[in-house]
């Protein structure tokens, strides 16, 4: 954010001077006085905007990118913004304390979640070499190798860079460096058009295929060319005078073929021009720390692997002691069935009336009824007072879902984007169809929660206890497999301060089918990047774990060394993370087109080191206790409330994966190899 002085009266004693509000790289919040020029556009088919600036503490030259308000309301301009700030600060951490810092922006701070977000840069070394007339060839090589090392160095990271032109790649007469970050994606991702022919490849600029490292070295042979030649060579093939350029001839030849296949690899291109700085190069980025985390995760697969299961119900039959017809009952936990005489429908003040069908002769009408209606449930008579919806009766086994944390780990807007993903057709590519379970409820639902979120308001926690203090599920779904049958889908969300302090409203586990566990990245990870969030809400880390964890873990019967019930862990509001690797990856990788027999192995592995790296074996007891239990990094808002709203709306990220992953487990989405092995993974070969 930054605060200016009041207009008219500019430099006016006691005039308060601009301040500059920023995040700084190592995740301190800072406030600098500031002053900035006029606006441009860096590139007029990109939505930022670009002004140079000082810092006055310290005196510092500095470049602001930023959105207007006006654009920063388009999610895809503040994805481009986002995209550049996870860029800039993953290279900033991967080239720290290393001899090719210089290759890459330094970023000074950035604030994205405001009205105008913003990144504040350290003041690009030299010119744009669009605007250099004249090169020596022993500078074009030194040039054409720092190209190629920032492409190395990107493509240790699996990132590559697609905004590489004369506009982009600076100069100051002894080293080049790399700007045009917001253009830098994801090796093996959909490629979609982006960049100006010739500096973008064939298959980059036509948007086919998959992205390559290949696909940048392209574009510096490009660049090079036209560096040299004082002209741009050809869209789609080499430029036919390569030989009459001895810096061209040697090495570019094959970095000009049509399709990425033909040209040679960041490292081989660098082997070619510079040697000794290959070989140097690997050497000089550090690791992460991460990989005594990831061999534990392995190792723990492989125990849960190994170990015998527990007998247990099968997962889509029907238990030996219950009736054909019957379901268990999700909060009394007696098994119950259809009773027409036992059916109530809501009149208009929300109170149960009983529902008479011997009036209904029409079929279609009466199906219809009987849709919206509820049976009273009179299996235990020592229970609280309690309705079923009847279509949950009337669908085979049901499956139950409860969502796992305290109250500040936004279960709830999790949960409210999850079952507003399903709605929006998100489960098909699975093969997966919805039907609300009670139309009348359902639509409750999404006036009350899911149309208010992605309006850009903070929902207010919704207890899960009925006024009886038994648990309650607060939204319920017909799904429908690629086989055709049907089961409906029940979803509790209790209160943190639910699961701790009422007994009660625990007995709902004893039945429960599947589990999330979210955790707060606020509680549990003490990087200092979440000094100033813990700092606004009022909390701490907590080293011990989550106590609604270790509440429902005790409860949980267990008959083996695991817990079979399948599980999923969610490290929600990621985007407080959204540029700490690995969490700047898997916010960005969009939904599976299909569920392999690894799906969501290496996320889970990911984020199993993240917690036990940062947080604590504590953090991880859902993972130890239960057999089956897949990792996920989601967010339900994409940013962070101000003043109770998202300056830019909720913008869901990754929330239905958990859930995905559940499904497998419980066979209603196929996965290669049965739903017992999802979330265990396969032998290694």
């Amino acid at each position: 954010m930054v605060t200016t002085t009041p207009p008219g009266r500019p430099g006016a004693p006691g005039a308060p001077r601009p301040h500059a509000v920023f995040t700084d790289p190592a995740g301190r919040r800072r406030t600098a006085p500031a002053r900035f020029g006029p606006a441009s556009r860096r590139d007029p088919a990109l939505p930022q905007r670009i002004r140079n600036g000082l810092l006055d503490d310290p005196r510092q030259q500095c470049v602001q990118v930023f959105l207007s308000a006006a654009d920063a309301a388009n999610p895809a301009a503040r994805a481009l913004l986002d995209t550049e700030a996870a860029t800039a600060l993953r290279l900033g951490r991967t080239v720290e304390n290393t001899p090719y810092a210089y290759l890459f922006p330094t970023v000074i701070g950035y604030d994205l979640d405001t009205v105008e977000p913003f990144l504040l840069y350290a003041a690009p070394r030299g010119i744009p070499v669009g605007r250099t007339h004249v090169m020596s060839a022993s500078d074009q090589r030194v040039f054409a190798r720092d190209l190629t090392l920032a492409l190395c160095l990107l493509d240790s990271q699996q990132l590559v860079a697609r905004g590489i032109s004369p506009a982009t790649v600076f100069w100051d007469g002894t080293s080049a460096q790399f700007w045009g970050l917001e253009g830098v994606t994801r090796a093996g991702r959909p490629r979609a058009p982006w960049g100006r022919a010739p500096f973008a490849s064939p298959e980059q600029h036509r948007g086919e295929g998959v992205v390559d490292p290949r696909d940048a070295v392209w574009s510096v042979a490009q660049v090079l060319y036209q560096l040299v030649t004082g002209r741009p060579g050809p869209a789609d093939r080499a430029p036919a005078d390569l030989d009459r350029h001895r810096v061209l001839a040697g090495t570019l030849p094959r970095a000009f073929a049509p399709t990425a296949a033909g040209r040679p690899t960041p490292g081989a291109l660098l082997e070619l021009l510079a040697p000794e700085d290959a070989r140097r190069l690997g050497a000089a980025t550090p690791a992460d720390g991460s990989r005594p985390h990831q061999e534990a995760f392995d190792r723990a697969l492989d125990a849960k692997r190994r170990a015998p299961a527990a007998p247990e119900d099968p997962p889509d039959g029907t238990p030996e002691d219950r009736a054909p017809g019957e379901v268990l009952c999700p909060y009394c936990l007696e098994s119950i069935q259809l009773d027409l005489s036992m059916l109530f429908v809501t009149d208009d003040q929300m109170q149960y009336r009983p529902l008479d069908l011997s009036r209904i002769s029409n079929p279609v009408r009466r199906e219809d009824v009987m849709r919206g209606a509820v049976q009273q449930c009179t299996a235990d008579p020592d229970f609280p007072e309690h309705h079923i919806p009847v279509p949950y009766l009337t669908h085979g086994r049901p499956l139950t879902v409860a969502m796992i944390g305290q109250s500040s780990t936004g279960k709830s807007h999790l949960l409210t984007q999850m079952i507003a993903e399903i709605t929006d057709g998100g489960l098909e590519r699975y093969g997966v169809g919805w039907q609300s379970v009670n139309p009348e409820q359902h639509a409750r639902f999404v006036r009350e929660r899911v149309q208010p979120l992605r309006s850009g308001k903070v929902l207010d926690h919704t207890s899960g206890v009925g006024l009886e203090g038994f648990a309650l599920f607060v939204e319920s779904l017909l799904l429908t497999d690629a086989r055709g049958r049907v089961r409906p889908v029940a979803f509790f969300d209790l209160g943190g301060e639910d699961l701790v302090r009422t007994d009660g409203a625990l007995r709902f586990l004893l039945g429960i089918d599947a589990l999330v566990f979210v955790v707060d990245p606020a509680l549990a990870l003490p990087l200092p990047q979440l000094d100033g969030v813990r700092q606004r809400w009022g909390t701490e880390v907590d080293r011990d774990g989550d106590a609604a964890f270790g509440t429902v873990l005790d409860r949980l019967p267990r008959r083996g060394p695991y817990l079979e019930t399948p599980a999923a862990m969610v490290l929600g509001k990621s985007d407080l993370l959204r540029f700490q690797p690995p969490v700047d990856r898997w916010l960005g990788e969009g939904p599976p087109a299909a569920i392999g027999p690894d799906q969501f192995r290496e996320e889970s592995g990911d984020v199993y080191a993240l917690l036990r790296q940062h947080a604590g074996q504590a953090w991880l007891r859902p993972f130890d206790a239960f057999r089956r239990c897949t990792l996920h990094i989601a967010s339900a808002t994409g940013g962070q409330e101000s003043q109770g709203r998202y300056p830019a709306g909720a913008g869901p990220r990754r929330v239905l994966e958990p859930l995905v992953s559940l499904l497998a487990m419980h066979g209603i989405i196929e996965a290669p190899g049965g739903a017992a092995s999802f979330g265990v993974g396969r032998e290694s070969q």
